[in-house]
């Protein structure tokens, strides 16, 4: 038997409705409080959010929307992204190792959503000097390296919020009026523009996602935390 703790992984409506970005942001809080004082161990929440963009505290003002649409300000780094129906997010709120990587615990993710993707047939990569999981240029179909997944995390007292937004089955559109995570010269892509989930149902796409990403979230993480769950801090 392993020494180290459960991770627990919740599922917040997922495949049932949508959740709003406030409420969703409320919730990891409540949870990191719970994590940091040792009162539940780690725990990934799973959902797919209302229609939002969300700007991280790297965001140029050049990158927001040009149509007015609304945004809210987050406490996560990265820049400016969109969340919203047929993008599985997952939130980690994990206790990092010592000595304290932050890096580390970003290619753990990116792993995790790799093999996801190849689970599924979307062959991805990482590109150096950017965050997130990519699919490479093609030049047959004359499209740039396009951005898969997005990361963006925050540490408080040890402890990880915020995580990792995967687009499955979404309407890319979203990217047209910003400057997706402040990266001129890329696009946007899911796992269907990819070709993929095509023999899966819509409405059971995200659910059969959510169940291989899981599987490589808990290998990427539970190794990483500590043999018994304590207060941080």
């Amino acid at each position: 038997m392993s020494d180290h703790p459960a991770l627990g992984i919740r599922r917040v409506d997922l495949g049932s409705a949508l959740v709003d970005y406030e409420s969703g942001w409320d919730l990891q809080r409540e949870v990191h409080a719970d994590v940091v004082s040792g009162q539940c161990p780690p725990t990934i929440l799973i959902l797919e959010h209302a229609a939002i963009y969300t700007a991280g505290r790297l965001t140029q003002p050049d990158d927001r929307p040009t149509d007015g649409s609304r945004v809210i300000d987050v406490d996560r780094g990265g820049r400016i992204t969109w969340h919203g129906p047929g993008q599985l997010v997952c939130y980690p709120i994990v206790t990092l190792p010592h000595p304290m990587d932050v890096l580390a615990h970003v290619r753990r993710l990116e792993s995790a959503i790799m093999k996801t993707c190849a689970d599924f047939g979307v062959v991805t990569e990482q590109i150096s000097g950017r965050s997130g999981v990519w699919c490479a240029a093609d030049a047959a179909r004359r499209r740039p390296d396009r951005k898969i997944a997005a990361i963006g995390i925050r540490v408080s007292r040890g402890v990880t919020m915020h995580g990792l937004a995967l687009n499955v089955d979404c309407d890319l559109d979203w990217s047209d009026p910003i400057v997706p995570c402040g990266i001129p010269d890329a696009g946007v892509t899911s796992m269907v523009e990819e070709g993929a989930l095509v023999d899966i149902p819509h409405q059971s796409r995200l659910v059969a996602v959510s169940d291989v990403l899981e599987q490589h979230l808990r290998a990427a993480l539970e190794p990483t935390l500590p043999k018994s769950h304590e207060s941080v801090g």
